[in-house]
């Protein structure tokens, strides 16, 4: 069946759990606008999520934490969750001024 080939080539998704409580939609956003320009080729999407936990501003790819407010003790620079990104879904791809320094 030809619907194999879908879940091979199936692109991760990025979500980013927020504390709407916390007004931290407007974040979220910008966040979500920056990684769906720089992958728009690698992403299948972003999706917002508000949190029913107060405080959460966590982002996961697929299922899996990428980043986590409360465990790192502070918020991802947005040149820093590009790196965490890039390094999950296509480490050789050039972020150009957000490249490690």
């Amino acid at each position: 069946m030809e619907t194999d080939a879908f879940f091979i080539t199936q692109k991760p998704t990025i979500t980013i759990e927020y504390c709407p409580k916390c007004r931290w939609l407007l974040r979220a956003a910008y966040m979500a606008q920056e990684l769906l320009t720089t992958f728009e080729d690698e992403l299948h999407g972003v999706l917002l999520q508000p949190s029913e936990i107060a405080g959460r501003y966590t982002v996961f790819i697929n299922q899996n934490i990428l980043f986590d407010r409360k465990r790192e003790g502070r918020f991802p620079e947005i040149k820093e969750l590009k790196q965490l990104v890039r390094d999950q879904v296509d480490p050789q791809k050039n972020l150009g001024h957000s490249e490690k320094k």
